[in-house]
This record gives structure tokens, sequence and C-alpha cells, in this order.
């Protein structure tokens, strides 16, 4: 494939922005060469400025569980355009989303909409500070939660992919009141909270890692989390920006049958546009101004845009058999996938929760980020570049999940499976 014209793009953005892009992960420096510049997308299909085809398993990074620019979708935002970008009051659209998103997460007694991922997680992490009266907060390592100053700390994402877990920038009395912990340790927990529980607000946690690559919690790790944290009144966060509607319609606390007091989502509820959202009990969230004395505004939290898109998504995703579909379209590539690398003689570990997933090479199990950074990044480079080749679009770094929609067909799926044979036998 030419990329003539993204070559072109990509040498100016650089003279404008810094890198060249407005997220580093796009950049590839993780696997070489210069960045596809997309001119349009539909289905699973995305398309360069050069006239090249991928099948995209990016998905803008998880939010088109529908696939690129479906009808419905699509339709909304026309109808809701022609009315307005944005009013600065409120709309039916808000509570019409919030009521889907309750009605999907019981968890939640009221929702509070953001514009991003990192609003949500900062701003939920601020309400339980407020509630508890307690400052600092659990993470674990790996888990990327946005980049908040007290956040960036041993994060995932592009944190591990460009080797900064700790980002200049972020000051040591921001830093100082986070504790990091190694991932499924629950020993280290439960030894952390019984020695400063009085001082710690709240653990945040993504339930399924998507940062590191996929990484699942090891049985039992999340109900003992639970536990834990109930029993000395710290809050228990689950960041579901990545996973809501993605694992299960109602997120990784249905799936995995566990209920903690706050919720992040983001990413899928908002069909496509920037939106995310933090919510959980009405004694939590009585907090929040208005109501109460823990301050958060956002000028276009809850646009008529990102409400609709939200709306039309989650509609589609709430029809019964959609979800047993996502599975079936997920189960062809897992099991394509394990096989074409086990017949090509490369070792590589496959991890899958819902429509997200992971190919490590390694032999390893990966199941926190020293395990995830055994992985073999040069191989996976030759591997990203392969694919691409053969007009497979997957995430630029060996530490991010893949995604998998609607729109992905079976004959999608055979191409795939296919592409990474032929790929796997080249990196080997």
């Amino acid at each position: 494939m030419e990329r003539k014209k993204s070559q072109k793009l990509f040498r100016k953005a650089c003279e404008l922005i810094p890198g060249g892009v407005n997220s580093p992960v796009r950049a590839f420096r993780a696997v070489g060469g210069n960045p596809v510049f997309i001119e349009k997308a539909r289905g699973s299909k995305i398309y360069d400025v050069d006239g090249n085809t991928y099948i995209d398993y990016v998905l803008s990074w998880g939010p088109l569980i529908l696939g690129h620019a479906h009808p419905k979708v699509v339709h909304g935002l026309m109808n809701a355009i022609q009315k307005g970008t944005s009013y600065g009051a409120p709309t039916r659209l808000e509570n019409q989303l919030a009521e889907l998103v309750l009605k999907a997460y019981p968890s939640m007694d009221k929702v509070r909409m953001v514009n991003s991922g990192t609003e949500a997680t900062m701003s939920a992490i601020r309400v339980a500070r407020g509630f508890t009266g307690r400052d600092k907060i659990i993470k674990f390592e790996g888990c990327y939660h946005g980049h908040a100053d007290g956040l960036l700390v041993k994060a995932g994402s592009g944190a591990t992919t460009f080797g900064v877990p700790d980002s200049p920038g972020v000051p040591k009395s921001s830093a100082k009141n986070t504790i990091t912990l190694p991932l499924n340790d629950i020993k280290a927990v439960n030894s952390a909270i019984r020695n400063e529980w009085k001082n710690i607000a709240c653990v945040i946690i993504e339930p399924v890692v998507g940062n590191i690559g996929c990484v699942l919690p090891k049985p039992g790790f999340l109900r003992s989390l639970r536990k834990i944290t109930k029993e000395y009144g710290v809050i228990l966060i689950f960041d579901e920006v990545m996973t809501g509607f993605r694992v299960a319609y109602g997120g990784a606390q249905q799936y995995y049958g566990i209920t903690p007091d706050m919720t992040c989502l983001g990413k899928v509820i908002g069909g496509g546009l920037p939106v995310g959202a933090y919510g959980g009990k009405n004694e939590i969230m009585s907090m929040v101004s208005p109501e109460g004395p823990v301050y958060q505004a956002g000028t276009l939290s809850g646009n008529p845009l990102a409400m609709t898109a939200g709306i039309e998504t989650l509609k589609i995703l709430s029809k019964d058999g959609t979800y047993k579909k996502l599975e079936e379209i997920a189960s062809l590539l897992e099991a394509g996938l394990t096989d074409a690398a086990k017949t090509a003689g490369v070792r590589t570990r496959f991890y899958r929760a819902g429509t997200m997933f992971c190919t490590f090479f390694t032999g390893t199990h990966v199941f926190d980020y020293p395990t995830a950074k055994t992985s073999d990044t040069a191989k996976f480079s030759r591997f990203f570049s392969a694919m691409l080749k053969r007009g497979m679009y997957i995430a630029p770094s060996q530490f991010e999940a893949g995604f998998i929609s609607l729109a992905h067909s079976e004959k999608d799926i055979e191409k795939t499976v296919q592409a990474a044979y032929e790929s796997f036998l080249e990196t080997r």
C-alpha cells in the first residue's frame, strides 16, 4: 500500500502539533513508520487519504461498538445538529440518556454527564474524597484512568508505550496521595487498606484492564476487593470507561457480579462523540454541586450531539440478541487468531473479555503490569506492520486492547485470520 499523502500530511502535522498528533499513541512511534491519515469510515472499515481500505479493530479506541457511521446514529445527529450544537442549558436528551444508563447499571442511583473519561475519573475521585473526608487513593500498576495529575502514576496506555509511567509536570504533592499496588494482588490491597484505611478515600480500578493490553482479573480478586473496601468504608470505583457496555450491556460489574460504590463511563455512551459520566448511590452523589459541596462543572457536559449519539447507540445495544451476536463474532476472532499463531509457530497469549481483546507476544501468562511487559515489542511491531500492509488496522502498541463491533462480519473475521497467519509467519 502506498501512503504518500499520509506521509506528507504527517510531515506538515509535525510542524503544527507536538509530535504531529493530538494523542501520543497515534504517532506510531512504538511500531515504527508514520501514522495513517483517515479520510472516512463506514461499518467495519476505515479508508485513508491514499485510498487504502482497512478492517478496523481500533474503532476510535473503543466507542464505536456499532461500527463506523451507523445509519441510526448519523440520522439522529443530522436531526440534532439542525437544532443547534450546544445550549449550555438542560435538555430532555440528558434525561433520556441518564435513564438508559441507570437502567443498565443499577449500582447507580444518579449519574452526572461530563465530556471525557478523564473528567469522569477525576470527578469521581473528588466526590469520594468529599464523601469520606479522606485524601489518599489506591490505584493499580498499569491501569490508566486518564491524565489527571494524581492518576499518572505507573499508568498504562501511552505511558507504558513510551516508557514514561510517571509524567514530568506532575507535582510531588499530587502524586503523594496516590498509593499504587500490583494488579491482581489482593494481599497487597489488604495490607495497604488495613494500615492506612483512615486516610484512604477510594480504590479505583479498571475491572478488565485495557491499557496494558487486555488483562483479566484473577478469579476472586474483584470479589475480595469489594469485601475489604466495604469492611473499611473505602469507596470502590469501577472505571468502566472502556469496559462499559463492551464486556456486557451492564459492563464488567454485571459480568463479574460485583457492585461498586461508584462507576465511571465513557466511550460507548457517546456513540463516538466526546462524553463521559460518573455515578453512584444517592448518598454519595448528593455531594455533587449544586446539590452538595463538591464542585464539578462543564460547559459542554450533556451537549445535545453527544447525548443523541449515546441514546441511539444504547437503544440498539439493548435489543434482544445484540450481545449474542457480538459474542459469536468475538469468539470466531479469538479462535482464529489463537489457531493462526499456533499454526505459524509463534508464541502468543490471547485474552478477551466480551468485545475487548489482545494478543500478547509472550509465552508468559499475563495478569499484571510486569507480566505484560514480558511481551516482545519488537515482534509485535513487525506483526503490526505486516497486518497493516494486508489491510488490517490494529492498535499501534502492544499495550492497547483491540475492539470488535456489530459491523464486523464473518467474512471480515476470515480475512483477518488469514492476514494474521501470514503476518505471524512474517513475524517469526
